[in-house]
């Protein structure tokens, strides 16, 4: 225990002056790795890139990830948060060539070799942000096993896993259309292609019939691929083609003729009802060529020019100048019908920004049907569990029409296809170049040329659950922590990510890679659009926690944007919305704000308010342990203990929080989790019951045993109470637990060891809660009238107990000092039986009513007056809001936010108005 556990509590919780220290200490002591011969928990922590740095959604996630482990530690498993990075092929190598670019060379020009060089010592230099940032978010991660996906044990894994593939006929190479990005020169996954809404335009060209007998009109959006068309396809029952169906064309400027077909891929509603099919350079439009064995004209070149498929006098043109020139030919020759504005999805490089061609070129695959099934089966079989469990529909829907996954990169940077190639074009795989001269034995001096390509960054990752552990080794670590227990990830990477581990998983390991799979929503603005730099709206999470200035703030959103012009609008908005900055919260607010929004909702609003909020929280919290430490400074002579009412319901109080808390991390429900914490902590334990402990300690005639009562039961409830904590608070409730633990005779050296707490079962709780709910709405009774009628609090009342039964009397004989100090009275009587009842404010409790008497109290004219005139000016406020609202211009023109508050501060007036309404009617009442 710290020698400072027992010294004076600082006045104020200051995060950046402690969180570093605390987390430094956890981890120079090693209480992030297992420990202990409890049952096995492993999480694996979604590997982020490496060279990146943590955004809203990495946080929210690692909070999560981080709350688990730090439950299930608690309550005696031995835990196994497994971190690493991701190699992240494309992005790494796109920062580094940036950087060559700007000093005048090229990768090309300093060769594969020097260029991944590079590339390591710029990881080495630059990629330790990610795990500061985790560190700083309190992530307790084993660093001891920390993993990077090309660490040599990971590589030999991707290695393995390879060969394994080929060598039962599940990996090949192939021709297929990939999406390929014509800047980067290399395919990209889905994932790595965005769908970005553009304008457009939709262009209707004719095609005449071979025989001169007239003509069909296609639409497309682009005219650059005609040159690839080998059909136009229409649908098998649209009567006005049908007798064209087996008819030739003519190619317009191809001087190609291409047959008429039938397909049911055709939507008869779509422009003319006829579309031209280009198997080479459309997903869709391959699909149809197989079903109909039509060949590939493959009129592109890798950098997005026209190729030799092409007319000659196009060759070497870009593909947007082709475009051009195509219409323009089209046009003079009369075949361009009409040229319309079009609105479409455009697929555009997450890196590049450039327009991604569906491509015909040479690519290795899995042969993905012979895993899919078996992962199919896995879920069908509940050997994994989708939470919310609606995912699973999804899951389903997307395996089963699951296409062979293209592995191969056209990069430099990443794991290396272990296959060479003799001068004959033999393909030869195998774990290094020695062994495939081995076993083919192929002379030392026939040469072998390496596939240059490099493997999807997602196949690594496919192998992460286990690959960390030591596979293909069998390692204890294997043996003890696979399968793993839970996947936390976001509903975007289910089928690219998650998908893969299970195939993968369950191909080498003969088991699945997780229990279950939490998908949890994405993190959006408080307007639920989504965060992105050109949106302007990104935040970063330690700006959150540190703070950070307008200036700073406004730079950093406006620097690097791929769109410059977008800046000016930027700058405006973050002025706008931040006019002083961001003021620091603190990590464990910025936590609990992330579990409080973690519902089982597709998008997650994030509000800055709701940090500020909780903020106060873990405010509330440090003030209350400030207030329990100076009440139990004594020390305890160990004398006998009484339990009054109050502490007897907090504690019962408490363990409903404690069931509350393990049932929502049990159902992965962590806001309802924090919402029972927070309730418990702010409503019940401060607002109440640190309340009743002040007449109860400071009462002079209160007996020696009831005392030690009460502030044992402080000290108990609040230690339980930071532990009940800590998943989601862990830097507050530790700095607290030190403090407080040794006064309750807690063990050990920190909060993170100490068992979570576990609720009792208590025989007179329904008693217990109605005693107290009786006291408590008496004290509310009392000063729901004080605030009607604006009674100062340091007034005290008397009070008469109107239709009183000889329980409502009894009770208050028991707790008359209590209610008298919380409720401020000045005491309380019955009425009699034949007393008059006086001009009175009252307040209902069951049967008995609760008489204020007014007399030489409360001047009802001037209390009329003054809330007559807090009404008009209230009314005048919501009159000039609704106006606003009720303007077209101010709706449409002014930003979101803006508009967002005004219609709040319409709500705040309306419900003013209404309170307002009550309290004359109330006061009048009183004439």
């Amino acid at each position: 225990m710290s020698d400072r556990a027992t010294g004076d509590l600082a006045k104020a919780w200051a995060p950046h002056e402690n969180e570093e220290r605390i987390y430094r200490r956890w981890e120079e002591h090693g209480w992030f790795a297992p420990a202990g011969d409890g049952r096995p928990y492993c999480i694996v922590i979604p590997p982020p890139n490496v060279t990146g740095t943590l955004h809203m959604g990495h946080a929210f996630q690692d909070t999560i990830m981080d709350a688990l482990t730090r439950f299930h530690r608690m309550a005696g498993a031995a835990t196994l948060w497994q971190p690493g990075t991701d190699h992240a092929g494309i992005a790494t190598q796109m920062v580094v060539e940036r950087q060559l670019d700007a000093a005048g060379l090229s990768r090309h020009a300093l060769g594969r070799a020097a260029f991944v060089e590079r590339v390591w010592r710029w990881k080495e230099e630059s990629g330790g942000t990610i795990a500061w940032q985790l560190r700083r978010l309190g992530a307790s991660v084993d660093w001891s096993r920390d993993r990077f996906t090309m660490d040599p044990g990971l590589s030999a894994a991707v290695l393995e896993a390879f060969v394994r593939l080929h060598e039962q006929g599940l990996i090949y190479r192939g021709q297929r259309l990939v999406n390929w990005d014509p800047v980067l020169k290399t395919a990209l996954s889905d994932l790595e292609v965005l769908s970005v809404e553009e304008d457009g335009s939709l262009w209707h060209l004719r095609y005449p019939l071979a025989d001169g007998s007239g003509h069909v009109t296609v639409a497309t959006t682009r005219p650059e691929t005609m040159l690839g068309d080998v059909a136009v396809a229409v649908h098998p029952d649209d009567e006005r083609y049908r007798h064209l169906v087996g008819r030739m064309l003519c190619l317009p400027l191809a001087a190609r003729e291409i047959p008429v077909i039938a397909d049911a891929y055709v939507d008869p509603a779509f422009g003319s009802g006829c579309v031209k099919i280009t198997p080479a350079h459309d997903f869709n439009d391959y699909e149809v060529g197989q079903r109909h064995g039509l060949p590939l004209v493959n009129v592109l070149r890798a950098d997005a020019t026209l190729g030799d498929a092409a007319p000659a006098h196009y060759h070497g043109l870009d593909r947007f100048a082709a475009r051009d020139r195509i219409v323009a030919e089209l046009a003079a020759l009369g075949l361009l019908d009409k040229v319309e504005p079009h609105r479409l999805t455009v697929p555009r490089g997450d890196r590049s920004n450039a327009v991604v061609e569906p491509w015909l070129t040479d690519q290795w695959y899995v042969s993905i049907a012979p895993l899919a099934e078996r992962a199919i089966r896995a879920v069908e079989a509940g050997r994994v569990r989708f939470v919310p469990a609606h995912w699973d529909r999804t899951w389903f829907e997307w395996m089963r029409n699951i296409r062979d996954w293209c592995i191969s990169r056209q990069l430099w940077w990443g794991h290396r296809i272990p296959a060479w190639y003799d001068p004959a074009g033999a393909v030869y795989v195998g774990r290094s170049e020695a062994e495939v001269r081995r076993r083919h034995g192929l002379a030392a001096d026939l040469p072998l040329r390496q596939d240059e390509d490099v493997l999807d960054t997602w196949f690594s990752s496919a192998l992460w659950p286990f690959s960390t552990l030591g596979w293909p080794a069998q390692t204890p670590e294997l043996a003890r922590f696979y399968p793993t227990s839970v996947l936390v990830t976001g509903f975007d990477i289910i089928f690219f990510w998650v998908a893969r581990m299970i195939m993968f998983g369950l191909h080498f390991m003969d088991e699945v890679p997780f229990r279950e799979v939490y998908v949890h929503g994405l993190i959006r603005d408080h307007d639920g659009q989504k965060m992105s730099k050109s949106k302007g709206n990104v935040l970063d999470p330690l700006d959150l926690v540190d703070g950070i200035g307008l200036e700073a703030l406004v730079a950093k959103r406006t620097s690097g944007l791929m769109q410059p012009q977008l800046a000016p609008a930027i700058e405006k908005a973050t002025r706008r919305q931040f006019p002083q900055g961001i003021a620091a919260c603190g990590t464990d607010a910025l936590r609990f704000t992330f579990a409080a929004l973690a519902t089982p909702a597709r998008d997650l609003r994030f509000d800055l308010g709701r940090v500020e909020g909780y903020r106060n929280f873990c405010n509330k919290l440090w003030n209350a342990a400030r207030y329990v430490l100076q009440a139990t400074a004594a020390p305890d002579d160990g004398g006998p203990a009484t339990l009054a009412l109050a502490d007897r319901w907090i504690r019962l109080r408490l363990d409903a929080a404690i069931e509350a808390v393990r049932a929502g991390f049990a159902g992965y429900r962590f806001d309802l989790a924090a919402q029972a914490a927070y309730e418990f902590t702010w409503y019940e334990f401060c607002d109440w019951y640190l309340e009743f402990s002040k007449p109860a300690l400071q009462s002079a005639g209160s007996d020696a045993a009831a005392q030690r009562g009460t502030r044992r039961t402080l000290l108990e409830v609040l230690e339980t109470l930071l532990r009940l904590l800590h998943p989601l608070l862990p830097f507050i409730t530790e700095e607290l637990w030190q403090h407080v633990a040794p006064r309750t005779g807690g063990r050990g050296p920190t909060i993170m060891l100490q068992p979570f707490p576990s609720a009792r079962a208590q025989r007179e709780a329904p008693a217990i809660e109605s005693e107290m709910r009786w006291v408590m709405d008496f004290i509310l009774g009392i000063r729901r009238i004080r605030g009607e009628l604006d009674i100062a609090p340091s007034r005290p009342l008397p009070v008469l107990l109107q239709h009183a039964g000889p329980d409502d009397l009894a009770r208050y004989a028991q707790h008359a000092a209590s209610v008298g100090r919380l409720a401020g009275i000045s005491g309380a009587r019955p009425l009699g039986p034949d007393e008059p009842a006086p001009q009175a404010a009252s307040a209902l409790l069951g049967d008995m009513a609760l008489l204020v008497p007014l007399a030489g109290l409360v001047d009802v004219e001037a209390e009329l007056a003054r809330l007559g005139k807090r009404r008009a000016r209230v009314e005048q406020d919501l009159a000039r809001a609704e106006g606003k609202l009720s303007r077209e211009s101010f709706v449409q023109n002014a930003p979101a936010e803006v508009v967002r508050q005004e219609r709040e501060r319409v709500a705040e007036f309306q419900r003013e108005l209404a309170q307002l309404r009550a309290q004359l009617e109330r006061v009048a009442s009183l004439q």
